[in-house]
């Protein structure tokens, strides 16, 4: 095991070097995002906290939407070819314009179906702006950055963008009414300050040319990247959804803080899979060992879960470090021990579809993992009222999930041998 694990960091030392870059970013995320966690969790009430995070998830979700997933065709551009990005960057201002109004129509929907009596459309329409046109905005800008390699100021930008929402945190805790309506002005101000620092400070300067030709080459591609990432979140983001509808605000707050700190845990995960998937782009031959398999499958589940394990034991010794609503839930941290294991390893299943080529299979099974979840959480949530049974019963659902997830994976990388990438 350690000769192959000393054979794999020669042969991938630039990918290392990139990661531990990224890390960089990502531990300093980790500290500023804990700030903001605790700034608003603990500011607002654990029902307004459900609110906000099930809104703040729905926002996630529409905006794959933006540009009709022509942030693909960017991305694989930026990252093999990169003098054609002014080219793809002009396509992908004009899917912007046209996909907004079908994100509107979206986002309208959406406040009718699940917020219609629990928030105003004001507010919901603020945090729905914040992360469908601006974060994502900044997103693109970091993925691009890492595209062409460009490791440091993707990972500045993060620490950049996630500072200016923490500070907006910061200052809605000292100076304003704690009232949900008031925090998505905040909200707003600071993913918008992040977009333009993005796009004036860290985007290459590129000249936009246009190539009407070329999009419509890559429209298969796009759109079906902006299914599948549309479906990957959904089946990411619905529990919040469903939590909302069967157990109320109050336990979607509960619910909301507990997926919150699994979510801090996977950051060094994320970062490992981002350029695990740049590499995959190049060449397939990672794929082809089955062992190389099994020791990337045990790696994300083993840092997955000792991260868990980690914040767990801060919050049982230190229970009131994060605050007085945190505390509430803390205690049902160790219950679901394995849930951050499974969720990455179902996004790290999704990554590998994606690097591959594999767009309209990746798609295919991420609407399958959307609808086994949905599922899934009906039934623990009808079934079980007691919040420890239903949070435990979410080890055995994410379990359920990511055995599906990995047999119609790995069933569909069986070309990956035969098939150029």
């Amino acid at each position: 095991m350690i000769v192959r694990l000393k054979n794999l960091a020669s042969a991938n030392s630039a990918l290392i070097r990139g990661y531990l870059s990224m890390m960089g970013g990502s531990a300093g995320r980790l500290v500023i995002s804990l700030v903001y966690f605790i700034a608003i969790a603990n500011t607002l009430s654990i029902a307004e906290f459900g609110l906000f995070a099930t809104a703040s998830a729905c926002g996630i979700m529409l905006s794959r939407l933006l540009a009709f997933g022509f942030v693909s065709p960017l991305y694989r551009i930026a990252t093999v070819k990169t003098r054609l990005l002014g080219v793809y960057t002009a396509g992908f201002l004009g899917g912007l314009v046209l996909s907004t109004p079908v994100i509107a129509l979206a986002a309208w929907l959406t406040h009718m179906l699940v917020f219609a009596d629990q928030m105003a459309l004001a507010t919901f329409a603020k945090i729905i702006v914040a992360e469908v046109l601006c974060w994502r905005i900044m997103e693109i800008a970091v993925i691009v950055s890492y595209g062409t390699n460009r490791f440091g100021s993707g990972s500045v930008l993060v620490v950049v963008a996630t500072l200016l929402k923490t500070i907006a945190a910061v200052l809605f805790a000292w100076l304003a009414d704690a009232s949900l309506a008031s925090w998505g002005w905040y909200y707003l101000a600071a993913n918008g300050l992040s977009a333009f620092v993005a796009v004036a400070f860290f985007y290459p300067r590129v000249r936009l040319r246009w190539n009407l030709a070329l999009y419509m080459r890559r429209w298969v591609d796009a759109v079906s990247v902006a299914g599948a990432e549309m479906l990957f979140y959904i089946q990411s983001e619905l529990d919040k959804v469903l939590v909302l509808s069967l157990g109320g605000p109050e336990t979607a707050g509960i619910y909301a803080i507990i997926m919150r700190l699994v979510d801090l845990t996977a950051l060094p995960v994320r970062a490992f899979l981002t350029v695990l998937t740049q590499r995959l782009m190049r060449t397939s031959a990672l794929l082809n060992d089955l062992k190389n398999r099994i020791l990337l499958e045990t790696a994300v589940a083993s840092v997955s879960t000792a991260g868990l394990l980690g914040m767990a034991g801060f919050l049982w010794l230190f229970p009131n470090a994060l605050g007085k609503n945190v505390s509430v839930a803390a205690p049902l941290l160790i219950f679901v021990a394995l849930v951050p294991a499974f969720r990455n390893l179902i996004e790290y299943h999704s990554e590998l579809l994606y690097a591959t080529g594999r767009t309209v299979v990746r798609m295919l099974i991420l609407a399958s993992l959307g609808a086994m979840k949905a599922l899934l959480l009906a039934y623990v949530l009808g079934l079980h009222t007691d919040v420890v049974i239903w949070v435990e019963l979410l080890n055995v659902a994410f379990f359920v999930l990511y055995l599906q997830s990995a047999l119609m994976t790995y069933r569909a990388l069986r070309g990956v041998k035969k098939r150029p990438i």
